[in-house]
């Protein structure tokens, strides 16, 4: 099985000149917690999530439509292509604590976005059969990696 057979096709998107308001109010009326960003020729530039708002608005002191997407966003994009495998993308995102992946074809385009909910739906349907391609422990695995403070700082703080 590959991406392709597990990716959210229809993506929800937005820009970096548009502001934090109107992507936290498409991830609300969406029930998404982020938007792959892309420039004007449509390739993937960020990724906005809504713990980046939530942190722009506070270290900005700014009402939300006057903060550009551009200044919250994360510019290190990690992708997958469609034909992944599973395995492969929850790989990538384990090293990048990362939750979600924009798939991006051969020719750079943004065509899906797949998350660790998408891998661990599929890997608990999958519990039980002898031939799976991913299973509940490495999803479990990757939770706890993308849970692990990234800071130092931030693991004294919360013990």
């Amino acid at each position: 099985m590959n991406i392709r057979q597990v990716m959210k096709a229809d993506v929800e998107v937005c820009g970096a000149d548009d502001n934090l308001a109107s992507a936290a109010s498409r991830m609300w009326d969406c029930d998404i917690g982020c938007l792959p960003v892309l420039d004007s020729l449509g390739e993937v530039v960020g990724m906005v999530t809504d713990r980046d708002i939530c942190m722009a608005a506070l270290t900005r002191g700014q009402p939300l439509h006057a903060i550009p997407i551009g200044v919250a966003m994360s510019k290190d994009v990690r992708s997958c292509s469609p034909d992944a495998t599973l395995v492969e993308a929850e790989d990538v995102m384990r090293v990048a604590q990362v939750r979600r992946l924009p798939v991006i074809d051969s020719d750079g385009c943004l065509v899906g976005i797949v998350s660790l909910n998408d891998l661990a739906r599929l890997a608990e349907r999958e519990t039980g059969r002898k031939s799976r391609d991913l299973s509940s422990q490495e999803v479990t695995a990757t939770l706890a990696a993308i849970g692990a403070p990234r800071h130092p700082e931030a693991a004294s703080a919360s013990a």
